[in-house]
């Protein structure tokens, strides 16, 4: 909301805390949530792969009806791997300094919750 570009990288690699049955129940009932009219053309559609999920998280955390929340939500960018533009630009948060507690529940990546819903990545899609 400050006027910044965020840029996240290896969202595969995002952490969701939490027990694992918990986690993979609250996504599927958002999944189940639809349309009585027709479900393919008037929704909802509900994001599955991680990028996704994450950006609509993030979009749930911002006033996106409002100018300020929607001009955030355009200045962020969300990658599965590290693209060679942000490699270029250098400034970066390394995960090892951020402050990371274990949590006694355990944790799941978004690429697990992305699978479990549904979520087919490209690689398996081409065949390889």
């Amino acid at each position: 909301l400050e006027g910044k570009k965020v840029i996240v990288v290896n969202i595969d690699k995002a952490v969701i805390t939490g027990k694992r049955r918990v986690i993979v129940n609250d996504f599927m009932k958002r999944l189940r949530i639809k349309s009585n009219v027709n479900p393919r053309r008037h929704g909802p559609f509900k994001p599955r792969s991680p990028d996704g999920i994450f950006r609509r998280m993030v979009r749930g955390m911002l006033p996106r009806r409002k100018p300020k929340g929607k001009a955030a939500y355009r200045r962020l960018r969300v990658y599965r791997n590290v693209p060679e533009e942000v490699l270029k630009k250098g400034k970066s948060i390394k995960f090892e300094d951020v402050i990371y507690r274990e949590n006694p529940y355990g944790y799941m990546t978004l690429y697990e919750v992305s699978k479990l819903v549904g979520w087919i990545p490209i690689e398996e899609r081409m065949g390889g």
